[in-house]
């Protein structure tokens, strides 16, 4: 008999650890696929400004770009993920003149160097810049844990919305126009 309950509880178990898995996946599961940008709760953050290096080594800032909207991401050559998400980029940059597109290649020297990015990039046809974080400074503004991470800024320089993880067109859609409505 006392085997009997011992399997019926454990049965029960698993049906409600099971259920309980299930119920988790469906609430957060948007939220890994790339259709989500997180908007910025606060009426005015300013987006941190930083310092990065163009492909000829100079030195770009954020506040370089005041006056027009901005999409910041953050990538890496050996990034699964970010090189998926490259072509959606490139497609929204061309749809959107008026926007500026940082690419900024988180170099950390160890495990992404300039050379493995470059070669990433020399086998594609992105007309977007990409800029160097060989310094960490940027990524270290943003709190960058992992990668991908975009961030949209507005023309004023105000961080509105961000996408941590894979980020898919619609959701890159949308965070460009909650940049452009002003």
């Amino acid at each position: 008999m006392s085997k009997k309950i011992k399997w019926i509880g454990l049965t029960g178990l698993l049906v409600a650890v099971v259920a309980g898995a299930t119920l988790l996946y469906n609430r957060l599961g948007k939220e890994y696929t790339g259709q989500q940008v997180q908007q910025n709760t606060a009426d005015t953050a300013a987006a941190p400004d930083f310092q990065v290096e163009n492909a000829n080594g100079e030195a770009v800032s954020l506040k370089d770009y005041r006056g027009q909207p901005v999409v910041i991401n953050f990538w890496a050559s050996w990034c699964y993920y970010c090189k998926q998400e490259m072509a959606d980029f490139e497609a929204a940059r061309q749809q959107n003149p008026d926007v500026a597109f940082l690419m900024i290649n988180v170099t950390d020297g160890v495990q992404e160097t300039r050379q493995s990015a470059d070669e990433y990039l020399a086998g594609q046809n992105f007309g977007f810049d990409t800029l160097y974080d060989t310094q960490l400074l940027a990524a270290s503004a943003y709190g960058i844990a992992g990668l991908p991470a975009t961030f949209f800024v507005d023309s004023q320089g105000n961080l509105v919305a961000q996408r941590r993880g894979l980020i898919d067109s619609s959701a890159l859609q949308k965070g460009i126009q909650s940049i452009k409505e002003e």
